[in-house]
């Protein structure tokens, strides 16, 4: 896990080495190990270095292969990079390390652009051609691992991180109306390639991109799961296929030269993790769980889940507890370390956690992505018995966060526009496959939704504090499982029946009968004393005015009753607002 970028000229000038050096240094939390700044004519790569894999400076990157005329950066893990490299040594390839890095860098030469089909993990990658001067990006298949890009006539741009971008120069940081149509409407979703920023895209999950030296480029999706029966078991089966899968993948996960945690929230997700580690022998594994005060009524923390599932295997367990004389202040930091804007109050959440874990291991495990996957989120059940035909307009009214009505009472009239959202949703829902609504949905969510919204806000949160977060039920392989089960199975218990059925025995039965939980933040779901003026700071601030998103009797309306007004799901509409405006603030834009 780390951050790299780098700088492709199309003008026949030499790489700009100070401005990827200025974004390189800008992404120090993603890797305090090292740093390295390799350029080569029009090629430069900058790379910071978090110690995984092979500690050695022998792993080091920018990694340049002169034998075979590569140069490659590469931010992620390869789980099965030991198995590939016994294949490619077979076939006479020659190591220097023991990294995963090198072995990217050795399957690329060895199969193609097609090598990313064999490799099972969290990655993104930049690999240079020496020889022909093509250059490949690369993102994994559920977009784990982030990918910025920006280009213009003279250059293309990359980094993990889009402040890093920013900090490089150069970049067009103008609005993007349809980016914040969806963020306005698609529960704050910006799906790739957009940001929010005109000048900058992402690349999209499962997509290796092949840019040429004249700047013409072509991009290859070598994985979409379909969403259909392509896996037909009896009922009564699926919930051991289901253990099976997770129990390899969370072996797999284990891959490092360094100890790996858990972050146990007490529900049945990180839950199962643990279980599962403790079933294949792990000893003296470290839990991690975090607690705030009490607001609005609503309590802070779930400790007495992850005590018991803590007590029940044994783990070194760390409680956090969070006072507000730390919440308000870590706001700022959790702003920052966002590479686009995340509504979502678990960030501040995943931000202080990963600051507290990150001085106990490098490495942990979370059970994100279950409820994308497995169907445990309450928008899932409406949609059982709606026709197919039917679907997008039925989930557009249980996910989005407004009408496209609405908008015109809300955004400042320079800034409305079409309804994007639900063309976007409609064209995704026509795509063939996934023939029930709930598949269309949980199809939608898994590529889209969970991509930019947990995925991004687990690595951007970890990430600010040199933390690696892996990510059991996002393996490919339990994704594919996940899709061919049939929703009724899904949908089961209140959602995600089939990994209940499946943890029975496994996990305690009180952790597999709770009510549904998350990382409770209740200071900022119940906006009042201090994080009330944060809010009223930002969106009167004079760069707000300025910019004049929102209309003002809008805001003044949410302003005077702060705990009123409410998304679709329930989130917070002045937090929605602010927190646009403070993270345009706080990188300047």
């Amino acid at each position: 896990m780390c951050g790299f970028c780098g700088e492709l000229r199309f003008d026949g000038h030499p790489a700009d080495v100070d401005g990827v050096a200025r974004m390189n240094a800008s992404m120090v939390s993603r890797g305090p190990d090292g740093s390295g700044v390799w350029a080569s004519g029009p090629l430069a790569f900058g790379h910071r270095r978090l110690r995984i894999i092979d500690l050695s400076d022998r792993a080091a990157q920018p990694m340049i292969d002169s034998e075979l005329g590569l140069a490659g950066v590469f931010n992620g893990c390869v789980y099965n990079y030991r198995e590939l490299r016994a294949e490619l040594q077979a076939d006479g390839y020659r190591f220097f390390s023991t990294s995963d890095t090198e072995v990217l860098l050795k399957g690329y030469h060895r199969w193609g652009r097609d090598f990313v089909t064999r490799l099972k993990g969290m990655f993104a990658f930049a690999l240079w051609e020496r020889d022909t001067g093509l250059l490949l990006l690369g993102r994994d298949r559920l977009g784990i691992k982030p990918l910025y890009v920006t280009r213009d006539a003279r250059r293309l741009r990359f980094a993990s991180t889009l402040p890093a971008l920013l900090e490089g120069g150069g970049v067009d940081t103008s609005l993007d109306l349809v980016a914040l149509h969806h963020y306005m409407t698609f529960h704050s979703v910006v799906p790739a390639p957009r940001t929010i920023l005109s000048g900058v895209q992402k690349l999209p999950a499962a997509t290796v991109r092949t840019i040429h030296p004249d700047g013409s480029q072509d991009d290859h999706v070598y994985w979409r799961p379909s969403f259909t029966r392509e896996v037909v078991l009896p009922d009564e089966e699926w919930p051991d296929a289901v253990l099976a899968s997770l129990r390899t993948a969370v072996n797999r996960r284990m891959v490092a030269d360094v100890p790996v945690g858990v972050l146990l929230s007490g529900g049945i997700d990180s839950s199962l993790i643990v279980a599962l580690l403790a079933e294949a022998g792990q000893r003296d594994l470290a839990t991690f769980s975090i607690g705030f005060q009490a607001a609005g009524g609503e309590e802070g923390d779930e400790f007495a889940y992850s005590d018991l599932v803590a007590r029940e295997f044994g783990t070194e367990h760390h409680r956090i507890r969070i006072g507000d004389d730390r919440l308000l202040g870590a706001l700022h930091g959790a702003v920052g370390a966002m590479s686009e804007p995340m509504v979502s109050h678990d960030c501040v959440a995943f931000y202080l956690l990963s600051q507290e874990v990150s001085k106990h291991v490098k490495v942990v495990q979370s059970g994100q992505g279950a409820d994308e996957i497995f169907a445990g989120y309450d928008w899932y059940p409406p949609l059982a018995h709606t026709p197919r035909e039917r679907a997008a307009e039925d989930y557009a009214k249980v996910f989005f966060d407004r009408p496209h009505a609405d908008l015109a009472g809300q955004l400042s009239p320079a800034y409305l526009g079409e309804d994007h959202s639900s063309a976007f949703v409609h064209d995704h829902f026509a795509t063939p496959g996934a023939e029930e609504a709930v598949d269309a949905a949980l199809r939608l969510d898994s590529t889209v939704m969970l991509v930019d919204d947990p995925v991004k806000r687990v690595d951007n949160m970890t990430m600010a504090f040199g933390l690696e977060a892996r990510t059991p039920f996002l393996d490919h392989e339990v994704v594919e499982l996940a899709a061919s089960c049939p929703p009724s199975l899904k949908l089961a218990h209140g959602g995600k029946g089939v990994v209940k059925r499946a943890s029975r025995g496994v996990v305690p039965d009180a952790v597999i009968d709770r009510t549904k939980g998350s990382f409770p933040v209740p200071a900022i779901r119940h906006l009042s004393g201090p994080y009330l003026d944060l809010v009223r700071t930002a969106l009167t601030d004079p760069a707000a005015k300025a910019r004049g998103l929102f209309r003002e009797d809008y805001v003044n309306r949410l302003l005077a009753a702060p705990t009123t007004h409410r998304t679709t799901l329930g989130a917070s509409a002045l937090w929605q607002l602010a927190l646009l405006e403070l993270w345009l603030q706080h990188h300047g834009v």
